[in-house]
């Protein structure tokens, strides 16, 4: 298991890479809406839907990511705006979960639509960018941090558990690994860049914020797979799960980090 997790992991992040450096926007955003739309194909077994019912929300989602295509650039900022504020909510979701369900099927879609094609606006305006490769493995870097770092602070000093009711193995102590790589992360690229003080502080803010983020995003996933009753969104990745289990963190970092761009701009 371990050795076709490592296989696959390697794959993926040789593909991503790839995707980021060596496709055009254009090109990248119709890679980036696949990513979505197998994802929000897995997001409809979260509400229960048959094969061909997730395939329709898959579709359904498609056709909104179309639909951004065309839309000014300030009703994206919009776009990502409300998806900050809906991931504060998503928060108090997961803190006060099981005393807070989302039971309701046609919430569960709407939510994960919320969920999912916010991500894509957020990778593509990333991308569009003048330094946008660099925008994005900064992104990437930070969500991989976080991850690596929590795994490794929480099996090193893991004692106390972070949200017991919605993933049982986070711990305290893994966050604050993971977020403590985030700022190590900000600090070797603000310097790196020879950003200006106050720059550099904001760089490390961001990453800090982002880093929470993407915490939040994989707590939130998991609520959701524990509604279900499953152990992961899908089969698809072998070792790893589902598309949603790989970017579950990124959902809520991605947008998060774009808009902390947007009103800062350094990339």
């Amino acid at each position: 298991m371990i050795k076709q997790r490592v296989i696959t992991g390697v794959i993926l992040g040789a593909l991503v890479l790839l995707g980021v450096f060596w496709l055009s926007p254009g090109w990248f955003a119709f890679f980036a809406a696949a990513v979505v739309a197998l994802a929000a194909h897995e997001w409809g077994n979260f509400a229960a839907l048959g094969q061909l019912g997730r395939s329709g929300y898959a579709l359904l989602c498609l056709a909104l990511v179309a639909l951004l295509q065309v839309v000014t650039p300030l009703l994206d900022t919009a776009i990502l705006t409300l998806a900050g504020l809906f991931w504060l909510v998503a928060c108090y979701v997961v803190v006060r979960y099981p005393a807070i369900r989302l039971e309701c099927r046609w919430l569960k879609l709407l939510v994960g639509l919320v969920v999912i094609v916010p991500t894509w606006l957020a990778l593509t305006s990333l991308k569009a960018l003048t330094e946008g490769e660099l925008a994005l493995v900064m992104l990437l870097l930070l969500v991989w941090g976080a991850d690596t770092g929590a795994y490794c602070a929480g099996k090193l000093l893991g004692r106390r558990k972070l949200i017991p009711n919605v993933s049982p193995g986070k711990t305290l102590e893994g966050m604050l690994g993971g977020l403590a790589t985030c700022i190590l992360i900000g600090v070797i690229i603000g310097l790196s860049r020879e950003l200006p003080p106050v720059a550099l502080v904001y760089l490390v803010a961001l990453s800090l914020i982002t880093g929470l983020a993407s915490v939040l995003g994989d707590l939130f996933e998991s609520l959701f797979k524990r509604e279900r009753g499953i152990k992961d969104s899908g089969r698809i990745l072998p070792g790893h799960g589902g598309i949603l289990d790989r970017i579950d963190s990124l959902t809520a970092a991605a947008p998060v980090f774009m808009l902390g761009i947007h009103w800062a701009p350094m990339f």
